[in-house]
């Protein structure tokens, strides 16, 4: 019986954007209940999807903005998803473009798919991977935290009165702000 060392497969080495780089064109939309219906929605789908290949199941958490009540966000509900191997894309990419996702980012460690519409990001990592907890401790801390809250939709405010021809620039443009309040919440937790 293979190990799992040996069942390994290498990931890939570089960053693949399908479609290139593009404009962020959505702004900030007051917070919605109706996200969090969006997200069981599509929480049932990937996990029929993933489970009718017979893979293990996986961790399926409502990530981002949308998952905070009260923060403003840009109307795409982000979804992280947790499998047992990053680099086996047959049990968990197939599925997933078959249940109507497509694929716009395949990096080391992490694939994105996402709706055609673009209102639903689904970020895959391997189970137990650090991003993954990062994000649900970002999310913990700003449902409960008001001032860190405030301080970060007032940064996305401020950030969304620029263009943006790259999505990922400003997303990038919320790094210092998101480390401090992260660095924060870890003290909350650790505390």
């Amino acid at each position: 019986m293979p190990t799992d060392a040996s069942r390994h497969r290498p990931d890939v080495t570089a960053v693949e954007i399908v479609g290139g780089p593009e404009p962020l064109t959505v702004g900030l939309v007051a917070h919605d209940d109706g996200w969090a219906a969006v997200f069981r929605a599509h929480r049932r789908r990937i996990l029929e999807a993933l489970l009718a290949s017979g893979a293990p199941a996986p961790v399926v958490e409502h990530i981002g903005s949308t998952a905070v009540p009260g923060l403003a966000a840009k109307p795409i509900v982000d979804i992280a998803v947790g499998v047992a191997d990053v680099t086996d894309e047959g049990t968990y990419l197939d599925p997933l473009l078959a249940a109507g996702y497509e694929l716009r980012v395949r990096e080391p460690g992490h694939r994105l798919v996402r709706t055609p519409e673009r209102d639903v990001h689904v970020h895959v990592y391997g189970r137990g991977a650090p991003e993954i907890d990062a994000y649900l401790l970002l999310r913990d801390h700003l449902r409960v935290d008001a001032a860190d809250r405030a301080l970060y939709e007032a940064t996305k405010r401020r950030l969304m009165a620029r263009r943006w021809d790259d999505m990922n620039a400003y997303s990038d443009a919320k790094t210092a702000v998101i480390a401090a309040i992260a660095e924060r919440a870890r003290l909350r937790r650790d505390g």
